[in-house]
């Protein structure tokens, strides 16, 4: 566990660099969910960084759907062998293959899809796990949705769509950190309880702290030990937006600005390097 921490921090200094480096990108909801994509990619899922195969037969699957938070997804790759680390400087830059948000144009290793317009990974995730069913695949599918993009309708026949077909090996997660561009999502629109409305479509719902890396390991064994029940797994996850920067968290205004030098410095200060910077 210590281990994964210390991962999770250099994520977190990768993040902030990046997005500081082009002076764009979302820093705020990358931070808060640097420990569930640590958790992912080093601990909980059976995948294959090399060679890439985009058909992703015989291992687990991660789509992310809110695409924004690319930073915390290119750095997860990078640090679990996907691509060079140092590719991590060429970050939203022309010609660049780490886009602002993830495309499969580029061929980037670990990006499956484009992501970005929301609403749409849901719907990706559960085709990958219907397809794995019929290829006979027991390999499992992730996804990671934002909480605002829960008021975009597809999220929502997604939600009834999987569990009407027992898509049984499909985790999605949802990124509850209460924020989004325009404000709060109290404010902007209410969503309720999130966990109830999944248990009322028919998913089995667990909850964790997303921001506390015992919790995310242990829910997500939790999650990987429910599959193939006849449910899909939804997991509500608390974060922090801007998680590990203290000037940055909760607060709506980091969901897509930049740092100056001085904020830099002071992230930085607060995010040990820990794997080495890029």
């Amino acid at each position: 566990m210590p281990q994964l921490k210390d991962i999770a921090t250099q994520v977190r200094r990768d993040i902030v660099r990046m997005v500081h480096g082009v002076q764009s990108g979302h820093p705020g909801g990358s931070l808060g969910c640097a420990d569930f994509l640590t958790a992912l990619y080093f601990k909980i899922m059976d995948h294959k960084p090399e060679p890439f195969d985009m058909d992703g037969k015989n291992q687990d699957l991660f789509f992310l759907s809110n695409g924004h938070i690319s930073p915390v997804l290119y750095s997860a790759l990078a640090r679990s062998g996907y691509f060079p680390v140092q590719e991590l400087n060429t970050f939203r830059k022309l010609n660049s293959r780490l886009q602002g948000h993830p495309t499969t144009h580029e061929h980037l290793p670990g990006v499956r899809i484009a992501s970005g317009s929301l609403g749409q990974g849901m719907s990706v995730a559960i085709g990958a796990a219907l397809a794995k069913k019929l290829n006979n695949d027991k390999n499992l599918v992730f996804s990671l949705h934002g909480d605002g993009e829960l008021e975009e309708g597809q999220i929502w026949e997604s939600v009834m769509f999987a569990p009407h077909h027992k898509v049984d090996n499909l985790i999605i997660t949802v990124d509850l950190n209460g924020q989004q561009i325009d404000g709060t999502t109290d404010d902007v629109a209410g969503l309720g309880d999130v966990g109830a409305k999944f248990e009322v479509f028919g998913w089995q719902v667990l909850h964790m702290n997303g921001n506390d890396m015992d919790d995310v390991v242990a829910t997500l064994e939790k999650a990987k030990g429910l599959t193939g029940k006849g449910k899909p797994i939804a997991i509500i996850m608390k974060t922090v937006m801007g998680q590990g920067v203290d000037f940055m968290e909760g607060h709506h205004e980091w969901h897509g600005i930049a740092p100056s030098d001085e904020q830099l410095a002071k992230a930085l200060a607060q995010l040990p390097e820990t794997l080495g910077d890029y």
